[in-house]
């Protein structure tokens, strides 16, 4: 089981998804289970071996997954991610370096996924081989079938693209205070304060997957984006704000009717909010509904049908 958990936050770096990780899990066990117990024996590290193999298929997975995202309807955003505790240091042993925990949560955050999303697919694996799992770039190499050098470079290049986004372990105290003024004023309609907790250059980026209507592309100024917030809580009257952990920050999630229906991240900077993610996109909201299904059943089933939210 720590294999598997340690191949599914590998995956989830790479891909940005969820299911695809799990996929790519599935199928690097697949490829050890085809061999031979001889062959199985003959592996000095079983671990490192599914490291390598599920490296190369995300790195497959990634080339493709370009091709994918070039029809994909509007903004593509990753996953968000509900239990910190699985995909962050919170949940491995307290034996860890400080700074391989640092760089572990800080490489699940919504801000550094989407800008991994437009390095290159090499540079993405050498980068989160090498700065967040610690690989060897030896080792790496032979893995991505280039030279330690090449590999040295690769990981350079997503690094330099990454140094805006990576705080060296920002107070989650600030964040968390922010976010939840954030949420006090979209509920009371306080133009004046949500304006305020907005940095002057805010972008708002909307994922609705051609599933749900959003905004094709992203909505800069802190004008325009309390107003598109504001104009959310104007629409749906029944909406409910919810402060939770978004891939190990303080997040939001929005409901109706008991039912999740967007999660919004946030990045937090110097007091005020940087960059807003809203994913509406059903298809990633897996880990949130049926987390919300389960409350349903086991609170009697008091609740009616979810929602549309459009941004």
């Amino acid at each position: 089981m720590a294999e598997r958990r340690r191949l599914l936050n590998l995956g989830y770096r790479m891909l940005g998804s969820v299911q695809d990780a799990e996929d790519v899990v599935q199928e690097t066990y697949a490829r050890w289970y085809a061999q031979s117990e001889e062959a199985q024996r003959e592996i000095g590290t079983p671990l490192a071996w599914l490291t390598r193999v599920a490296s190369r298929i995300c790195l497959d997975h990634l080339a493709s997954a370009r091709v994918r995202r070039e029809r994909y309807t509007g903004e593509w955003l990753p996953e968000p991610l509900r239990d910190g505790t699985v995909w962050t240091s919170a949940g491995r042993a307290g034996e860890d370096d400080p700074a391989d925990r640092i760089a572990l949560d800080e490489s699940v955050g919504m801000g550094v996924l989407v800008v991994l999303d437009t390095v290159t697919p090499a540079e993405r694996v050498a980068f989160v081989l090498h700065d967040v799992f610690g690989l060897p770039f030896t080792e790496i190499a032979g893995t991505m079938g280039r030279t330690p050098a090449a590999c040295r470079q690769l990981a350079a290049s997503a690094r330099r693209r990454l140094a805006h986004r990576r705080s060296g372990g920002r107070p989650s105290h600030e964040h968390r205070q922010v976010v939840s003024a954030f949420r006090a004023a979209c509920e009371t309609g306080d133009l004046d304060a949500l304006v305020a907790l907005l940095d002057p250059a805010v972008e708002s980026r909307s994922d609705g997957g051609g599933k749900v209507r959003a905004a094709l592309r992203p909505v800069v100024g802190r004008d325009k984006v309390a107003r598109l917030f504001l104009g959310l809580m104007r629409k749906e009257p029944g909406m409910e704000l919810v402060e939770e952990d978004v891939n190990g920050l303080p997040g939001v999630t929005v409901r109706i009717a008991g039912t999740t229906v967007a999660v919004v991240a946030a990045d937090v900077r110097d007091g005020q909010i940087t960059d807003l993610w809203l994913v509406i996109n059903p298809d990633k909201l897996h880990a949130w509904t049926d987390a919300d299904a389960d409350a349903d059943a086991d609170g009697g089933g008091g609740r009616g049908g979810g929602g549309d939210v459009q941004a």
